[in-house]
């Protein structure tokens, strides 16, 4: 699909706006060629005729203002409708790209930054917008201008409207260069240069109380930095690139006073007729520059176009992930056991399985821990009960039904999931907690403030559950957030609950009350938890050791220590750091 016949698929209810804006357009550029001519009508009155009459002079003189004054209306009007149909573009492209994006798999939020998801759709949003409403209106005029401007040069004089190519020919064929594969290149480069150092401004806003608290600067934020860096090296190198190309283009495009006067002066040697010669050559003078201007627009255009392909293609593969499938026939969950059954999965363009042929149950009411190396599968285990992703080989089930036959809204309402990464709302604490249950009572929701270990930070804060989280209200620390993020997970009461590494990212006395905390959330319910403390795991109905993306070792906590493998060893190395002190005599060396 062209890019657009891809405009017009986003036009709905204005398709022919555009159509309308480029005739209003090319209409515009006629029109406005005409007071170039009665212009030189003046000058012909003045040369040929000598003691021209002033009626005449007016009455070109009002006929060239008042078509100057129609040229320019016309060409408003053109915008005005293009505006339209731009403005419609813009929307449709925001919301379009929303709505495909809030039908993605989770997972697809792993791999897509805010930053970057933000910088597509808003930004190239824009990028269309703009050339739909300004450029592309002035299609039109760039191919009748040229065309008309022809005409008129040889009708004339066809001797001096050679002459007048002559610059024009060689200028295209610069401008093609420029505008060319390279061309097209660099607007590549420099969209993927913009997109990354947008994805990386975000993140370290988002990082400048870590950057400020311990007293760095921009270079500490390497990856910012070398975005910034890598940006101006791309564009330094492209702009001297076409330096000399861009000056030979300049000099000769303006340049075709060289080659008219010399011309003109052999014509009016050969004829003696210096009169029609030197009219002529005025005429020229007036009109040649609008078809040199027509060829620098068109040169705008072609980059402005290519622009709007790159902004708009770049949207397309963002929303290019294909959701997950609906069941056809969804079946609703009666038991809350999970089983994977020989199950694999990729991660998207990757080489090597995350998990492979993984097989494991957990009962209703029982408590499985997956412990292991950084990389190793646990989260995509985790992930995969929630259908953040569809597994390539093998079935996850909850109550003997394939995840994949259950309808997303009943699959969400019986998993409540508490991750390392917890994110909350620039919002009131009691909005954030009643996002688990939309619904809840304001009871309800201090019964689970209680249970999850909140009640100490509400009371704290001078408006309680209403305090807002962000720039206008307050600040929560890691710990804390996690614990307000059980909250949720405790107003939600869903049957089947996933804890990737709950306790990660917290203090000893915020991860000693959100221990407690999630004792409390596992009881009477099918838990799949990862944790990095081990101590945690102790009382798991089930350990599963994974490594490498497979199961290596499974069972209680006393079966895998008596097993003397992986797990054993891992147990020996926490239990050898939780004893590290600092010596005296290293606090003063």
């Amino acid at each position: 699909m062209s890019t657009l016949s891809k405009f017009q698929t986003y036009m709905t209810g204005r398709k022919a706006l555009l159509p309308l804006s480029l005739v209003l357009s090319a209409i515009s550029a006629i029109v406005g060629m005409a007071p170039y001519i009665l212009i030189w009508f003046i000058i012909r009155e003045f040369i040929q005729v000598g003691t021209s009459s002033q009626t005449i002079i007016n009455t070109y003189a009002w006929w060239a203002v008042g078509l100057a004054m129609s040229s320019i209306i016309l060409y408003f009007a053109a915008l005005s409708v293009s505006h339209l149909a731009a403005f419609r573009v813009e929307c449709n492209m925001r919301r379009c790209a929303m709505k495909k994006i809030i039908n993605m798999p989770l997972g697809f939020f792993d791999n897509n930054t805010s930053g970057r998801i933000r910088k597509i759709i808003d930004d190239n949003a824009g990028i269309t917008h703009s050339f739909l409403a300004h450029q592309m209106p002035d299609l039109a005029s760039t191919i009748v201008m040229p065309l008309t401007t022809a005409v008129l040069i040889f009708v004339f004089d066809w001797r001096l409207g050679l002459a007048c190519l002559i610059p024009i020919f060689f200028s295209m064929i610069i401008m093609r260069m420029m505008m060319g594969k390279r061309g097209r290149y660099f607007m590549q480069k420099y969209m993927d240069s913009l997109e990354e150092m947008n994805t990386e401004a975000v993140e370290y806003v988002r990082g400048i109380p870590v950057v400020k608290v311990f007293q760095q600067t921009v270079h500490s934020f390497k990856n910012f930095y070398n975005s910034i860096i890598k940006y101006k090296e791309m564009v330094g190198v492209h702009t001297k690139m076409w330096q000399i190309p861009m000056s030979l283009y300049t000099v000769i495009i303006n340049g075709f006073a060289f080659f008219l006067v010399p011309i003109a002066i052999l014509l009016i040697g050969n004829s003696g007729n210096y009169a029609t010669v030197i009219l002529n050559l005025f005429l020229y003078i007036l009109i040649v520059p609008v078809f040199s201007q027509s060829i620098m627009r068109s040169m705008y255009l072609n980059q402005a176009f290519g622009q709007a392909k790159e902004a708009i293609d770049r949207l397309d593969n963002l929303t290019a992930t294909v959701p997950l499938a609906k069941p056809n026939n969804p079946q609703k969950i009666k038991n809350n056991d999970i089983r994977f059954i020989e199950v694999s999965f990729t991660y998207p363009e990757a080489n090597k399985k995350a998990i492979d042929n993984i097989s494991f149950d957990i009962q209703p009411g029982q408590t499985v821990a997956l412990v292991g190396a950084s990389g190793g599968g646990k989260t995509t285990i985790a992930r995969l009960v929630p259908r953040f992703w569809d597994t390539d080989e093998g079935e996850v089930c909850i109550g003997g039904i394939n995840v994949k036959n259950i309808e997303h809204k009943d699959l969400m309402e019986h998993i409540s999931f508490v991750f390392q990464n917890t994110r909350l709302f620039k919002t009131s604490l009691l909005e954030n907690i009643k996002y688990g249950s939309p619904n809840a009572s304001l009871d309800e929701v201090n019964r689970a403030v209680g249970l999850a270990q909140c009640r100490e930070i509400i009371d704290r804060l001078p408006n309680g559950l209403n305090t807002m989280i962000g720039t206008e209200g307050t600040y929560l620390s890691g710990g804390e957030q996690q614990r307000i993020a059980l909250a949720r997970a405790f107003l939600k009461n869903a049957p089947i609950v996933v804890l990737d590494e709950a306790t990660a990212f917290t203090d000893p006395e915020n991860e000693h009350l959100i221990q407690q905390a999630l004792k409390k959330l596992a009881e009477g319910k099918t838990v799949l938890m990862i944790a990095h403390r081990l101590t945690s795991v102790v009382d798991a109905d089930k350990i599963l050791v994974i490594n490498n993306g497979k199961i290596a070792e499974q069972g209680t906590h006393n079966e895998l220590i008596n097993k003397k493998g992986i797990y054993t060893h891992m147990w020996n190395e926490y239990q050898q750091s939780v004893k590290w002190t600092i010596r005296k005599e290293a606090c003063h060396a």
